[in-house]
């Protein structure tokens, strides 16, 4: 078995406000610290069967500006997730599953490129507008019982487990893959960086506090207890750790590395996109509404979140 990365997107950044204010209040932490972010999702090569985690941004989703007062920028393109994909040598056609962490774009965005693959997704899940007109979902009910300390699992393959993780939204998911004696956890923003789980920060996205705080708690829990390898989705230290095998150590953080940050004056194209579920608003489609002119109480019609969760583009 093999775990890759499909990587689309790099040099990005996230702040620490937006990374660790969930709980305490973004304006307790300090807007100038950035840490760095990334876009990938991943690979399981079983040798029988190619199961994908998470499936990108949609084709030609567009860049957010790099603004000083973004407090999340996803990064510049590499290329659309298919080429990507397609990078690692393998053809759409040979996916058989694909394991659903939540229903966000830049996880979602071209589940419909994989025809032959069912979409493994949270029960609590399938309601997401994202998901709506897939006829391949297969809704997971974790009749499994408990994986160690998450009490609710459902095993898809040999040594690769689904695990109930509700917070982030109503449906997600953590993919744990049991392999040469390492846990490799495969997650799609328990954390938008490792930072965070260190400190043991929530960031401001979730859909619900407490259940985010208690999924959280069971993953740090995990971690201590089993030698884990943490791959995440926002940062490069997602797939650092990976092609490290680097277990995570709560109690001796990875020292961080600051990312190179060039506030370059680039034209905005007059959209906007949502930091929090990946909308895009786009004044063409709104009777030519400039997002500027929207009403100050104005909520994004995906997510619900404020105006101010949304960055230019």
């Amino acid at each position: 078995m093999e775990i890759k990365a499909v990587k689309f997107r790099k040099d990005g950044f996230y702040s620490q406000p937006f990374a660790f204010g969930g709980e305490e209040g973004m304006d307790k932490f300090d807007k100038n610290v950035r840490y760095r972010g990334s876009l990938q999702n991943y690979l399981i090569d079983t040798g029988t069967e190619v199961i994908l985690v998470d499936t990108g941004l949609p084709a030609g989703f567009p860049e957010e500006v790099m603004d000083e007062s973004a407090k999340a920028y996803t990064g510049k393109t590499i290329c659309d997730y298919m080429d990507a994909f397609k990078a690692l040598g393998y053809k759409p056609e040979q996916v058989t599953k694909i394991l659903l962490t939540h229903r966000h774009s830049d996880h979602s965005g071209e589940l419909r490129s994989f025809p032959n693959a069912k979409i493994y997704v949270n029960a609590d899940e399938m309601d997401a507008a994202e998901l709506q007109g897939l006829s391949n979902l297969v809704p997971v009910q974790f009749t499994d019982g408990p994986y160690y300390n998450f009490p609710e699992s459902q095993t898809i393959a040999d040594g690769i487990h689904f695990i109930k993780a509700k917070g982030h939204t109503k449906g997600n998911s953590i993919i744990i893959v049991e392999m040469d004696g390492l846990f490799y956890m495969l997650h799609g923003d328990i954390t938008y960086v490792d930072e965070a789980l260190y400190e043991d920060k929530l960031s401001v996205v979730y859909d619900d506090l407490p259940a985010t705080r208690e999924t959280q708690n069971r993953v740090r829990e995990f971690v201590r207890n089993h030698p884990t390898v943490y791959c995440g989705t926002h940062t490069p230290q997602g797939y650092e750790n990976l092609e490290a095998k680097r277990v995570m150590d709560l109690d001796h953080p990875v020292p961080t590395i600051w990312p190179e940050v060039n506030f370059e004056k680039k034209e905005s194209s007059g959209k906007y996109v949502c930091s929090i579920c990946g909308y895009v608003y786009d004044p063409a489609e709104h009777d030519g509404v400039a997002f500027e002119d929207l009403p100050d109480d104005w909520k994004c019609p995906r997510c619900k979140r404020g105006k101010e969760k949304f960055n230019k583009a």
